[in-house]
């Protein structure tokens, strides 16, 4: 091969080299290419290359890295540019590991630097065991923090990407895990374009370089094979440029389980036709004999293997290490202590307070005893959740108390129940060490055992999915047996999802919702409990008082679900959360209180630390829409900010009101604004009276009125 071939010129235009390229290969080379496990072609120098790699929080499946609180927790944070700092963490560890495989002659599984991350599906039913990895139940949260996210991977560089990050599951993807290869998501056009799309929409607008395809069909087609997904709305709608990746043999399931075709050939067809450029899995391995029988032409081919070329460009992959900046980074960054200090800052974060009676929290750090209690309390399954990497750093709850509290101070610890099964002993001891001490902190709830995907939870009776949201039996009668010790208890709940617990939030002193929070997890969670962290995570899903509330789990329409649509009082509302401190909002201004369908206009309100420390605020603005033509959500979040208030200070914090935000989605999938009024609600949660029972500041609103033009 000439060493003057133009697609070894870095200096070239990079569509140019792709096409010199193309020029050059077989169709059998192609072909090969199409594939996830991406052979090598000596003769043209092409590496081997495996497209497969996660890093939903983290580097997964490849050994050490730093493990980031699951995407559920970094959703609580409500912090956009917290995100992008992790995408940014996680993106160095990438490429450091990346190339030092390379270095040693290693392209295999979880080496690469296309990442499939993150999931931006929406966790519309809590007994979904994948709803962990998303960023929760929103349209509007999701889409901000994913898109931030991907900022973080692939960085700004304006001629080559640091990690190629892929929006998934596209679309209409949220469960149940034991129906996946075989359901179909039957779905309203108004719920798709109100609910299931807008995510998806906002990452391509910020530039996600990929996109995955769901294992479902979605009102009857498949997604990986889905005209209306892939070709109308996501290439000629949206105007995406990047590749499509089916999932992981998601293809495969087009004649084995969805029968829309016969047999591979003609999977392999109807996905390359429709769209889909990367296969992973191996019914691709067949696009030669779709080609040799007319199924797919070669030019077909050669458009899905220049999106995939496209994207190893971008990335750097064909040019001199020297011109590639991202490809500078050392192994030493990998779990570095700074990663490590934003890991424990973004759990810290992330840490939900439901309640706080009496002002329990925070506890003094001279307390004389503590009883740390439960089946998660020095566990590490529960920092961990699903689609995580490994630390030599893990710390678990019952390590993070222990370090922060003084060394007089007695911790005594016992399990007291399993985690998904009855004692086999009737003995425990627990309940007097719970009288003993002057506080218990109770560590109980989910762990990737429980819940997770198909196949990774290992005592889930329904693959992966929860069959209710109740707090485990046997965990719910353990922990009315400390009770009787009259002492104070903390509760501390680990999970991926809503928990039901309304009996036990009656009597409980206090509440602190963890997630699954990642390798300093226990030092978070100590610093929450403990006050060195004033804690203001907030709920990205809302939690229901009991699974008989939830719609039938397969039913994919949005009525009664989500705070936008449930129209039972939940037991803890999306959004809310408690700080040690407390806030006030007052004096809300509309720019215009009347205006016309196409005009923007601003709201500001004045936050107020009325408390005696300092903490932050997540101020959220949610617009109801009083007197829509079809069905609308009862009230909707279409923007917010999180600001830190020092003790009596106070800020004027400002929101645009645009068009978009206003408009409604009809029953055909069309978005307008309609004549009207509108309320404008700003305050620290979703509005409603059970925020306010609970502790958060009353929202101020205000009135919008949009006049015919």
């Amino acid at each position: 091969m000439s060493p003057k071939a133009l697609y070894k010129d870095h200096t070239a235009p990079r569509a140019a080299r792709i096409d010199d390229l193309l020029a050059r290969m077989t169709l059998a080379e192609k072909t090969s290419q199409l594939l996830h496990n991406s052979p090598a072609i000596k003769r043209l120098g092409i590496p081997a290359y495996d497209w497969w790699s996660e890093a939903l929080h983290g580097v997964a499946r490849a050994g050490r890295a730093t493990v980031f609180p699951a995407p559920i927790g970094l959703a609580a944070t409500f912090d956009p540019q917290l995100l992008t700092q992790i995408g940014t963490a996680i993106a160095a560890e990438v490429r450091a590991k990346h190339h030092a495989a390379v270095r040693q002659g290693m392209h295999g599984r979880y080496q690469g630097i296309t990442v499939w991350a993150p999931n931006i599906n929406i966790f519309r039913d809590p007994r979904w065991g994948r709803g962990q990895e998303t960023y929760g139940e929103d349209p509007c949260l999701t889409g901000t923090l994913g898109a931030a996210f991907v900022k973080g991977l692939q960085g700004d560089d304006p001629h080559y990407m640091n990690v190629a990050a892929c929006a998934k599951h596209y679309a209409v993807h949220s469960g149940p895990e034991k129906l996946r290869h075989c359901f179909d998501a039957r779905v309203s056009q108004k719920d798709l374009w109100e609910t299931y799309l807008p995510a998806f929409q906002a990452l391509v607008e910020a530039g996600v370089e990929a996109v995955m395809g769901a294992y479902n069909r979605t009102n009857g087609e498949p997604c990986c094979g889905s005209k209306t997904l892939l070709q109308d709305i996501l290439r000629a709608r949206w105007g995406f440029q990047g590749h499509v990746v089916s999932d992981c043999w998601a293809v495969r399931d087009f004649h084995e389980h969805h029968k829309v075709t016969s047999r591979a050939p003609e999977s392999a067809a109807l996905a390359i036709n429709t769209g889909c450029d990367l296969n992973c899995g191996c019914t691709f391995e067949r696009m030669g004999d779709a080609v040799a029988e007319g199924l797919v032409s070669e030019t077909t081919v050669d458009r899905a293997l220049r999106n995939l070329l496209r994207t190893r460009f971008k990335l750097g992959m064909f040019d001199p290490r020297k011109q590639v900046p991202y490809a500078r980074v050392s192994t030493k960054v990998v779990n570095c202590a700074a990663h490590r200090a934003l890991a424990r800052a973004a759990a810290a974060k992330s840490i939900v307070v439901l309640k706080n009676k009496n002002g329990l929290l925070p506890l003094k750090q001279d307390i004389r005893s503590v009883a740390v209690l439960g089946c998660h309390a020095a566990n590490v399954d529960v920092l961990l959740g699903n689609y995580s990497g490994v630390s030599g750093t893990l710390v678990t709850i019952l390590e993070g108390i222990t370090q922060n509290v003084s060394p007089q101070c007695a911790v005594q610890y016992r399990a007291g129940c399993l985690v998904s099964t009855p004692n086999a002993n009737p003995l425990d001891w627990s309940a007097s060490e719970a009288k003993a001490a002057d506080v218990t902190v109770v560590v109980l709830g989910l762990s990737s055992l429980l819940e997770g995907e198909e196949g990774d939870a290992i005592a889930s009776a329904s693959t992966g999915d929860r069959t209710a949201i109740e707090l485990p039996p046997h965990q719910a009668e353990f922990l009315k047996t400390l009770r009787a010790a009259g002492k104070p208890i903390i509760l501390v709940l680990t999970g991926g999802g809503a928990i039901a617990i309304p009996e036990e939030h009656e009597w409980l002193d206090a509440i602190v919702f963890a997630w699954y929070p990642g390798e300093e997890g226990g030092h978070a969670v100590a610093d929450v409990l403990f006050g060195e962290v004033n804690p203001a995570g907030r709920l990205p899903v809302s939690f229901p008082r009991a699974t008989a509330q939830l719609p039938p789990f397969e039913d994919y329409a949005m009525d009664n679900r989500t705070y936008r649509y449930m129209r039972d009082e939940p037991l803890y509302p999306f959004g809310f959360g408690l700080s040690y401190t407390t806030f006030a909002y007052s004096n809300p201004q509309l720019g215009r209180a009347r205006m016309s369908a196409g005009d923007t206009t601003r709201i500001t309100v004045t936050v107020t630390n009325t408390g005696a420390r300092a903490g932050d605020e997540v101020v959220q603005l949610y617009i109801t829409d009083c007197e829509a033509s079809v069905r609308v959500p009862q009230c909707a979040l279409k923007a917010f900010t999180r600001v830190t208030l020092q003790p009596g200070a106070a800020r004027e914090v400002a929101f645009e009101i645009t068009p978009a935000m206003l408009a409604l989605v009809d029953n055909e999938g069309a978005a307008r604004v309609e004549p009207g009024t509108f309320v404008i609600s700003v305050g620290g949660t979703s509005p409603g009276a059970r925020s306010v029972a609970l502790g958060a500041a009353t929202p101020v609103t205000a009135h919008l009125e949009i006049v015919p033009v």
